[in-house]
C-alpha cells in the first residue's frame, strides 16, 4: 500500500490504472477506522481494480465546541487497518493541501440541509457545506468510478447523491447497510467517548428504531411509529436531540407510509457521544 500526501502525488499515482482503465473506488474517511468503514473497503475491493482510502478529519464540518481537537486520530493504526484490507492507495492530506491559503469556494447543497442535523441550533446547514466541499474536492482529486459510503450517516449519503446529481460528477454513489456491534449500537468513531455505565443506555437508540419497524409493520400510522420509538428513549432516560420521519429522497416530512420509503431518524447525546442512527421503511 502506498501513502499519498499531496493532490500532484496521488494523481501521479492513479496515472497508470486510469490509463489501462481500471475500476477505481474511493472510500472517504476521517479516519479513526472501524469495522463499518472496513466494510466499505471490502465492498470497495470486491468492486473495484484499485482501492482509494482517505484519512482527513475535516476542521470546517465541526462547529465551534465540538470534537475537532479531541477526534481520534492514530495514522499508523488506520494505514495498518487498510493494508490489512487490501487498500491501494492511501490519501492523508495535511489540512492546507485541502485548504490552501486563499481558498473561497463552498458547495452547498440547499433545502436537504436546513433539517435533521442540519436544523439551526443543532449543527447546522453550514457542517453539511463543509462535508459537500471537502467531498467535491476528494472527487475532483481522486476521480473514483464509485464512492462508497454508509447508511448510518443517511442524510449525508442523500445530501451527496443530490450534489454528485446536480453537479454531474461522473461518479457512482454505493450506500451500504449500518454496521452494528451485537448490542445493536451502530458502530461510530465517537461510541469511544461513552462509559462503561452509557454503554447500555446507548442500545436504546437501536431498539428505538426497531420499535418504530414493528409498528410500522404493524400497519400504525406515522404518529404512532415514532410514539413507540421515543417510549423506548424516555425508558432509557434519553431526550432525542430529534426523532423525526422524513421522505428518503428527498427529506420533506413524512405524514403518511404509503410505500414510499421513509426514513426514520434520530440524534441523542448520551455522555460526551452525540450518536446518530435511523432505518428505512418502507420501498
Amino acid at each position: 500500500m502506498k501513502t499519498d500526501r499531496t493532490r500532484s502525488a496521488l494523481r501521479d499515482s492513479l496515472r497508470v490504472p486510469r490509463r489501462r482503465g481500471e475500476e477505481i473506488g474511493l472510500v472517504p474517511t476521517m479516519g479513526a477506522l472501524h469495522e463499518g468503514h472496513r466494510s466499505l473497503i471490502r465492498a470497495a475491493r470486491r468492486s473495484c481494480d484499485v482501492v482509494v482510502v482517505t484519512l482527513f478529519v475535516n476542521p470546517t464540518q465541526f462547529r465551534p465546541g465540538e470534537d475537532f481537537e479531541s477526534y481520534p486520530h492514530d495514522e499508523a493504526r488506520d494505514a495498518e487497518l487498510a493494508e490489512a484490507e487490501g487498500v491501494d492507495l492511501l490519501f492523508a492530506p495535511s489540512p492546507v493541501e485541502i485548504y490552501p491559503q486563499g481558498f473561497l469556494t463552498t458547495v452547498q447543497v440547499a433545502g436537504l440541509t436546513d433539517v435533521l442535523c442540519g436544523a439551526p441550533g443543532r449543527r447546522g446547514a453550514e457542517h453539511f457545506r463543509g462535508v459537500t466541499t471537502v467531498v467535491a474536492k476528494l472527487l475532483n482529486i481522486v476521480q473514483p468510478d464509485i464512492a462508497f459510503f454508509g447508511q448510518k450517516d443517511a442524510q449525508q449519503a442523500i445530501v451527496i447523491r443530490r450534489m454528485v446529481r446536480d453537479l454531474d460528477f461522473p461518479v457512482r454513489i454505493e450506500v451500504l447497510p449500518t454496521v452494528r456491534e451485537p448490542d445493536g449500537l451502530a458502530i461510530s468513531s465517537r461510541n469511544r467517548y461513552l462509559t462503561e455505565d452509557q454503554r447500555p443506555r446507548a442500545t436504546a437508540l437501536h431498539r428505538a428504531l426497531r420499535a418504530a419497524e414493528d409498528a410500522a409493520a404493524g400497519g400504525e400510522s406515522v404518529d404512532a411509529v415514532l410514539a413507540a420509538a421515543r417510549a423506548e428513549l424516555r425508558d432509557a432516560g434519553i431526550d432525542p436531540e430529534y426523532l423525526e420521519a422524513r421522505d428518503a429522497e428527498d427529506l420533506a416530512p413524512a405524514h403518511d407510509l404509503n410505500g414510499r420509503p421513509v426514513l426514520i431518524a434520530l440524534a441523542a447525546c448520551v455522555g460526551r457521544a452525540r450518536l446518530i442512527d435511523n432505518t428505512l421503511i418502507g420501498g
